[in-house]
């Protein structure tokens, strides 16, 4: 969540400037020891892993902030939100894998952070790690997880957030459908909103918008980090010293980081990121094999599945991307339902012979679930393509429709589940159409230029 900033900090330095305000302010940045005493540590490989995590601090929240975005309760000093960043050695690449914060895990050996006394390996939540050791159970725990070579630890919290994104002056994000979550107060009709630091706190910190929950929702911090490398990277904030001092400063000013990471080291990455943008990322959440995995005396985790996630830090390790990048080759329409959630039985409403078959393959081709039967429809002098549907699954007819521009609907009550395509003959062809941003399975891959808004 809050975590999404520090990799922004990143970019900003590329623009070469100001080594006096941020060596200025590396004299006042939080230093944390995650990495004491640590052995038998995974290899190193090519590039730089920083562990970001967010915590749920809010010690400097002003009380009307608390109110307005629902920032009461107590915190449970533990790791709101963990992810690995992996910079690839040529920085031109930065892979993203969150992990989610039930996730099961058993930490190493370790001292109690709040007794001082040494406790052998016990079964946990993994957010649970930084409450029972801090940053390097943290580090440690992860670590053990995924055989991936820590560099660097960096914690913020919500603070730092919210100053960072209204420094931005905002952040563009779009929604395909309204997101209220009365647990948060966020609250946005469907549409592009360019939201502030607490608008924007609200929208990564929901969980309660679908059923994915905190799967859904780490993907929502995946979509904000994306927009907000966009923003960052095309506002003119590099080339302005003074907005870039203020960014850092709004950043660094609440930020914990190992002692290992300094101004020099923020530079130097900075500067070969220079050409920086969404479509250089890519984000991946770690597979799951089992939801509600009981543990005892942990309650219920998330069971990683062993071999995908194995995939998946492997690439982490080898310095190799997540998936292969295939840039968007120009519009593409986004509609309510997945094409392959859509079932379709395609006639041929014309004398035209065979184009119950070529509509019907170009659906299949296009990811529409068709029957793969085509028939000749009862009236066979239709001129504009109609797509009769039950208004139950007005949605996908809705989708339906996208691919098939200038078509008719054609609402039959009683049609059921399965569509019907009543090809005219104005048919030129399908045009192929995605879902609105879906909720992925843990361990699918996505580009950022992928997830970020269309340009306005």
């Amino acid at each position: 969540m809050r975590v999404v900033t520090t990799l922004s900090v990143v970019v900003l330095a590329s623009a070469g400037i100001g080594h006096t305000v941020l060596s200025d302010l590396d004299a006042d940045l939080a230093r944390v020891d995650a990495f004491k005493d640590m052995k038998n540590r995974p290899r190193a490989g090519h590039g730089m892993n920083v562990l970001l995590v967010g915590t749920d601090g809010r010690d400097r929240i002003t009380a009307q902030e608390r109110r307005r975005y629902r920032l009461g309760g107590e915190p449970c000093h533990c790791t709101d939100t963990i992810m690995i960043v992996h910079i690839s050695a040529d920085r031109e690449r930065a892979s993203v894998v969150s992990l989610p914060r039930d996730s099961y895990a058993v930490t190493p050996a370790y001292t109690d952070a709040a007794t001082g006394k040494r406790q052998g390996g016990r079964p946990l939540r993994l957010n649970a790690a930084y409450a029972e050791g801090g940053p390097q159970l943290t580090v440690r725990t992860v670590e053990a997880m995924t055989r991936v070579k820590i560099d660097h630890y960096l914690e913020i919290d919500f603070t730092s957030f919210m100053k960072t994104v209204d420094v931005l002056g905002g952040v563009r994000v779009c929604t395909p459908r309204p997101l209220k979550d009365g647990y948060t107060g966020l609250d946005l009709p469907a549409g592009t909103h360019t939201l502030s630091g607490g608008q924007a706190l609200q929208y990564v910190r929901a969980r309660h918008l679908d059923g994915a929950s905190d799967l859904g929702r780490m993907q929502r911090q995946q979509q904000f980090l994306a927009a907000l490398i966009d923003r960052a990277t095309s506002s003119g904030i590099l080339l302005n010293p003074l907005k870039f001092r203020d960014m850092t400063r709004a950043v660094l000013g609440s930020v914990r980081a190992d002692k290992g990471f300094g101004t020099d080291e923020l530079l130097a990455l900075g500067r070969a990121m220079r050409n920086f943008s969404p479509s250089s990322s890519e984000f991946a959440t770690v597979p799951i094999e089992q939801m509600g995995y009981a543990v005892k005396g942990v309650g219920s985790t998330l069971k990683w599945d062993a071999a995908k996630a194995e995939r998946l830090f492997r690439a982490l390790r080898e310095d190799k991307p997540l998936a292969a990048h295939r840039p968007r080759g120009g519009p593409v329409p986004d509609v309510p339902v997945e094409p392959r959630h859509i079932r379709v039985q395609v006639e041929n409403g014309t004398h035209t012979v065979g184009l119950g078959r070529r509509v019907d393959a170009a659906l299949a081709a296009a990811g529409f679930g068709t029957t793969g039967a085509p028939v000749n429809a009862a009236d066979r002098s239709v001129r504009r393509t109609v797509i009769a549907y039950d208004p139950r699954w007005d949605r996908s007819a809705r989708s339906l429709a996208a691919a098939l521009p200038g078509s008719e609907l054609r609402p039959v009550a009683g049609l059921g589940p399965t569509l019907k395509v009543i090809a005219g003959t104005d048919f030129t062809g399908v045009r192929e159409v995605r879902a609105e941003q879906p909720v992925r399975q843990p361990g699918g891959v996505v580009h950022g230029d992928e997830v970020v808004c269309g340009k306005p």
